[in-house]
């Protein structure tokens, strides 16, 4: 008698592992205390015990198609993390709490899909990401499960699309690139203005750039080297000359 009641007491031990939950039926109900990790005692042919795993579970949501806001065709593919916390709940009150999460988060998705413009679902995903875990939290929470983490994963575009946004980004560079080098060319002709001013300023300053120009020209080692002639220079050759012809045609009067 004592050998069959040690047999009995040993098939009503149970193993719960550290990552799982048990919960208890007896005759159909479910025992108000989940059983931790370590050794279970269950009462042979009354008690059945349903392990829970309560890890954080990675589900891929499959890619769904849909049309933005902005009449544009796309398929969206997203990752949930999500974990139970309340094993009864996920026992009792859903069949088979990963089925039911995938096909809301699937719902969901393309929900979030008409809700969006192309340029959120391209960059600015943060907020899709918050909207669309608001918007599981409320059935999983339902079903004993917490939310920890949504992601959309990828967005695939028509290759129409694809072309259109290549030519227009090309369009943006290219535009950009016209207004940096106007934007240059501007600055390189105040600069220059201003230089010509200082120049008119002061004739020897231009002497001076002259001198300077000649002397880059011949660090080349060039075999002829132009020497421009100085326009002050000339002016004041011709100016002298004038003063001389002034000269001798008073000279006669008198």
């Amino acid at each position: 008698m004592a050998g069959l009641g040690i047999l009995w007491l040993i098939t009503g031990v149970r193993i719960v592992q550290q990552y799982e939950r048990g919960v208890v039926f007896r005759l159909g109900r479910v025992r108000g205390t989940v059983r931790d990790p370590g050794p279970a005692f269950l009462v042979p042919v009354l008690d059945r015990m349903r392990k829970v795993n309560v890890q954080v579970i990675t589900m891929p949501v499959p890619a769904q198609e849909g049309i933005t806001r902005d009449n544009v065709s796309v398929r969206v593919d997203a990752v949930v993390y999500f974990r139970v916390v309340d094993p009864v709940r996920a026992t009792v009150d859903v069949q088979n709490y990963t089925f039911a999460m995938s096909q809301v988060a699937q719902t969901s998705l393309r929900s979030i899909i008409g809700k969006s413009e192309l340029d959120d679902l391209l960059s600015g995903r943060e907020n899709l990401h918050q909207g669309l875990e608001l918007m599981l939290e409320s059935p999983a929470a339902s079903w004993g499960v917490h939310i920890d983490r949504v992601e959309i994963k990828d967005v695939a575009l028509p290759d129409s699309m694809k072309r259109s946004m290549a030519r227009q980004a090309e369009a943006d560079r290219e535009r950009r690139a016209r207004i940096i080098t106007a934007d240059g060319e501007y600055q390189a002709a105040s600069k220059l203005a201003e230089a010509a001013g200082m120049m008119d300023a002061t004739p020897s300053a231009m002497q001076l750039r002259l001198l300077q120009t000649v002397v880059e020209v011949a660090a080349e080692k060039n075999s002829t080297l132009v020497l421009p002639f100085p326009v002050e220079l000339l002016r004041f050759f011709e100016s002298a000359a004038q003063r001389v012809q002034d000269g001798g045609e008073a000279a006669p009067r008198g």
